[in-house]
């Protein structure tokens, strides 16, 4: 901008309070017209004059607070997000359409993937990864975090190469003390920096090229993803080691993200990151608090209905209030990597799941999987029988649907289709495997299933089977609710794909 009339500022905890004070009021008088910051920026004593762009790199790193923040600041402002692997909840707003999205895949010239290593932790390997960097006189990351046992590291990393230069850095250090650990490191007057993930983001030092993560099942996918990153920054083979302890048996989360840290080693891969780590830990909320979480009805379009509500309410006309069911129920419900390999083509298949309304819709779509990728596997007939019974669900205006101990609980909303005529006949096929529980406005029925609930499809067909008898036996509603049960009856039987 040095040759624009632009005035641009830096507000951050490391300016000092004079230096922070002239960039608040030129913000407040428009004489600053761009300005970088940390969250500081989002601070009560921040105000703009005329706000019109708000860009914000490395959306991970902003907790659902700070994002309310972001969301005041940006009413009637374009708003660009920035992120190598977005959190689980962005990246699915895009894939459902609320969001826009742009991906770019093209890496910078003259790099070379990392080559990356998970294994159990091997002072040997350790020291010889350091030492292998220093001959080559560059420098190592190593990276544990925990900050109350650093010093420890750091000692026992001086005591495998006793003739390394070591320095630490974490986020409990003063400004002034963690600002000149960095630039000692970065002018080279040290060989390896033991610090805590806070060189996860903002740093390019071409002359780091080796990183050693101690205890990485401990972290999350975007994490070590984004560490990785933080060398192999220039023409040079890069090394990045995840290690975790001998004596450790890794869950299964931190085992699928160590795996995906391994499979994609290729430059530019971070949106596959990104959609291995929606799978492995769900889409949380959209409206909600929850950044990450299993919703099994995935893909549906909240934020568009939602929309339409509110334009027929605006225009005065009548609207029927749609209820979203949410589904928790122990199911791996997903496309994996060995049947769609393409990221796109998956992108493709969540955003036409998400619109589907129809059984003839679901059908089809799992004819044309069939046809184009072959056998559906396991994860991909949970996820299309998800489906289904949300749909059914719907139908039946239920709110929930959980799991508990050798029985589904069914929440309805108060304006539910069921009759009493309903009810009784469920009461005489089912006998004691069926409850009624009234609470006020809250209406729900326990269903006692048969067989182990780690049976995904048996715990799905008699799911499904449930909710189309309920339909079956509302035939004596009113018309209103006949049609309704019409149509579910009409989605239950729909299509010829047995899902």
């Amino acid at each position: 901008m040095a040759g624009y009339p632009i005035k641009v500022e830096v507000l951050s905890r490391f300016r000092t309070p004079r230096e922070q004070r002239l960039v608040l009021q030129g913000l407040a008088r428009g004489t600053v017209d761009v300005v970088i910051g940390t969250h500081r920026l989002l601070q009560d004593d921040v105000h703009f004059k005329d706000l019109g762009l708000l860009i914000i790199d490395e959306e991970q790193r902003f907790g659902v607070a700070h994002k309310e923040q972001l969301k005041m600041l940006r009413k009637g402002v374009d708003a660009l997000t920035l992120s190598a692997t977005p959190i689980p909840r962005t990246l699915h707003m895009s894939l459902v359409g609320i969001r826009d999205t742009s991906i770019l895949e093209t890496p910078p010239e003259d790099r070379y993937p990392v080559q990356t290593f998970v294994l159990e932790e091997d002072p040997v390997l350790i020291k010889e990864a350091i030492r292998r960097e220093m001959s080559r006189s560059g420098q190592v990351f190593f990276v544990y975090n925990r900050v109350a046992d650093l010093d420890r590291v750091a000692a026992w990393v001086h005591a495998l190469v006793p003739e390394a230069r070591i320095v630490m850095a974490h986020g409990q250090m003063r400004e002034e003390e963690l600002e000149q650990a960095m630039i000692d490191f970065m002018n080279r007057e040290y060989d390896v920096l033991v610090s805590t993930t806070i060189i996860e983001n903002g740093l390019d030092l071409p002359n780091v090229n080796t990183l050693i993560v101690k205890e990485s099942g401990m972290m999350g996918l975007a994490q070590l993803y984004q560490l990785r990153g933080r060398v192999g920054r220039s023409n040079r083979l890069a090394y990045a080691y995840f290690t975790f302890r001998k004596d450790r048996v890794l869950g299964e989360s931190a085992e699928k993200r160590l795996s995906a840290i391994r499979e994609f080693t290729e430059l530019g891969s971070g949106f596959k990151i990104a959609m291995r780590d929606l799978e492995i830990r769900g889409a949380g909320s959209i409206l909600g608090a929850e950044q990450h979480g299993h919703i099994a009805a995935v893909g549906f379009d909240l934020y568009s209905r939602l929309l339409q509500e509110a334009v027929r309410e605006a225009k005065g006309e009548e609207t029927a209030r749609v209820v979203e069911t949410t589904i928790e129920l122990p199911v791996e419900a997903y496309i994996p990597g060995l049947y769609i390999s393409d990221t796109n083509q998956k992108v493709e298949i969540y955003k036409r799941l998400a619109g589907l309304t129809s059984p003839a819709d679901l059908a089809g779509l799992a004819d044309e999987l069939i046809d184009r990728f072959g056998d559906l596997p396991p994860p991909v007939l949970n996820l299309l029988a998800v489906a289904k019974v949300r749909i059914l669900a719907g139908g039946l205006r239920i709110k929930t649907i959980s799991l508990l101990p050798g029985q589904f609980r069914l929440l309805f909303d108060p304006s539910h289709p069921l009759t009493g005529e309903t009810l009784v006949a469920a009461s005489r096929k089912y006998q004691n495997r069926i409850k009624f529980v009234n609470n006020g406005d809250e209406f729900e029925i326990k269903y006692r299933f048969s067989g182990d609930r780690n049976d995904s499809k048996s715990l799905l067909s008699q799911l499904e089977d449930f909710l189309i008898m309920l339909a079956d036996t509302g035939a004596g509603a009113d018309s209103g609710t006949e049609n309704k049960t019409n149509k579910i009856r009409e989605v239950a039987t729909g299509g010829h794909i047995n899902l």
